[in-house]
């Protein structure tokens, strides 16, 4: 698994892609479909048309890496159908990869402090 540290982007491909596609074709279409880097450090989550099936892609510096997750007897919960993506928090990230609505996954809002001590 993928365990996402505070630092890394992570991007959702809002439309479904051809599962077909394996390293190479995704990269491709983090390219020409989303406009980003498929080099650059960041983790690129694409899912199927039936939703019940997701692939990441990240680049770790030495090579692509590919997970590939089906969820046995549910569906993902999937951003609206549109043309592009959409960027997500590493906390949102570890509810979408397990399956539960990563969409409620807020984060608290901390006021700054004005004063130390």
């Amino acid at each position: 698994m993928i365990v996402p540290g505070a630092d890394l982007k992570i991007y959702i491909a809002t439309r479904p892609v051809d599962f077909r596609c394996g390293y190479d074709g995704l990269a491709a279409k983090v390219q020409e479909m989303l406009g980003l880097d498929p080099f650059s450090g960041a983790a690129f989550v694409f899912r199927s048309k039936r939703a019940d099936r997701i692939k990441i892609l990240v680049w770790d510096r030495t090579g692509l890496v590919l997970v590939h997750k089906r969820l046995e007897g549910c569906k993902f919960v999937r951003p609206k159908i549109a043309d592009g993506v959409m960027r997500i928090s590493p906390a949102m990230f570890a509810a979408l990869f397990e399956g539960l609505d990563w969409r409620l996954v807020r984060p608290e809002e901390a006021r700054r402090p004005q004063i130390a001590g």
